[in-house]
């Protein structure tokens, strides 16, 4: 018996992948909730969490690059398979750490697993999406990484404040292994799902390469050799190490600035992330509405890029002059909206082929975090000599080469180009 279609299937895989980065990030920040009580159970400082998150984001940068040739050889599917199994479990092993070392290893051991989530995500959109709707489908599942880590606040401290710390590990990690299961029933390719309809199919199809070589990965020194491929690897060297700023130090800062408890943290730091999921529908939604109206995708994107510029500047230099808790959180909130509607994962999808998107995905991530676990030793020290001030304003310049970065070498988005 034929199945019936499911109609506008491509949008349900788009919010799939957004489940599957919200359990990435929600896993992730499930040690950045809890620090504060753990420092004080176990007797951490602020370096001791800098060397902490260094490790995460060594093997993480490691294996971002790693992670995005494995998807392209493996194929989405089974890839997705392996890497949230694999992050799901290695969340769950937390609740055996008490030292620093051991925390180093099992943060260590996430970092292995979660870059897929975004190397698979973006190559699953290539699969799935015609290049006008790339943009916002890439929005949404890279939204999840604000659902994550809005719902990271709450639920990690109900959990903590009921049942212990080391419960909130366990719970989290757990739910990943649900998502497998979804996954694994839902997701096949454009050309071979049985409840695709065949106007959506052709759709998707359209503007995609048939031949077989499409279908293996791109040869990586032909990659290697594109300027476009170091623009997309330059930028999130330069964005990224912001993303760990604002991902992993925003719940202590409203503690040591604002005097925040776990208790405050878990209904109001959740903001922020919650503003972010707009930011990342907003880097998608505000480049189809101009495309909609006449504008080229390459004069829509960049003027979005260039507007969450600005208002980054803007947002970055005030924010340590404000003494205000409530002021703060929303200048928080602005920053993390701007920061997620940059769109810089997005790149990669808007100028290469889909047997290429993985691995250049893989490679800015791998640099991206390899960059931010450098500043991760810094910002600890920094923090425990200077305050966050700093931080802040190292952060309000980077955004600008970013965006040069991006014309100079990227160029035109939305055409794709040849890898040979």
């Amino acid at each position: 018996m034929t199945k019936r279609p499911i109609p506008h299937l491509r949008w349900y895989i788009a919010f799939l992948l957004c489940l599957a980065s919200a359990l990435n990030y929600l896993d992730r920040q499930t040690l950045s909730v809890l620090i504060g009580t753990i420092k004080e159970d176990l007797g951490l400082n602020n370096a001791d969490y800098g060397t902490i998150n260094a490790w995460f984001l060594v093997s993480y940068g490691v294996m971002y690059a790693v992670s995005g040739r494995i998807i392209d050889f493996v194929g989405t599917r089974k890839g997705f398979t392996i890497f949230v199994a694999g992050w799901s479990l290695a969340n769950m092993l937390h609740i055996f750490a008490a030292t620093v070392g051991q925390f180093s290893f099992f943060r260590f051991l996430l970092g292995v697993f979660e870059p897929g989530s975004f190397t698979g995500g973006v190559r699953a959109v290539s699969e799935w999406f015609p290049m006008r709707d790339r943009a916002l489908a890439i929005g949404i599942f890279n939204a999840g990484t604000a659902f994550g880590s809005m719902a990271a606040a709450p639920i990690v401290s109900v959990i903590a404040v009921h049942w212990g710390w080391r419960a909130a590990f366990l719970v989290t990690g757990a739910l990943g292994f649900v998502w497998v299961a979804g996954w694994w029933v839902l997701y096949k390719l454009p050309k071979d799902h049985p409840r695709l309809s065949e106007e959506e199919r052709q759709l998707i199809l359209s503007d995609q390469p048939q031949d077989s070589a499409s279908e293996r990965p791109a040869p990586l020194l032909g990659l290697l050799r594109m300027k476009e491929t170091w623009g997309c690897v330059l930028v999130r060297a330069l964005t990224d190490p912001i993303s760990y700023f604002l991902l992993f130090w925003m719940p202590l800062y409203f503690q040591h600035k604002h005097g925040f408890d776990l208790k405050q943290i878990g209904m109001f730091v959740w903001i922020p992330y919650a503003v972010a999921a707009i930011g990342n529908v907003f880097s998608g939604a505000m480049p189809r509405w101009l495309i909609s109206r006449g504008w080229e995708l390459n004069s829509a994107r960049k003027l979005t890029m260039g507007l969450m510029t600005c208002l980054m500047l803007v947002f970055c230099l005030i924010v340590p002059q404000v003494a205000n808790p409530a002021l703060a959180l929303a200048i928080v909130a602005g920053m993390t909206f701007c920061h997620a509607g940059w769109g810089n994962i997005i790149l990669p999808a808007e100028v290469f082929p889909k047997n290429a998107v993985g691995t250049v995905t893989g490679l800015g991530g791998a640099l991206g975090s390899l960059i931010g676990a450098l500043s991760q030793r810094y910002i600890g020290r920094v923090v425990d000599d200077y305050g966050f001030a700093p931080i802040f304003l190292a952060c309000a310049g980077l955004y600008p080469l970013a965006l040069l970065m991006v014309q100079l070498l990227i160029g035109k988005l939305g055409v794709v180009r040849k890898v040979s």
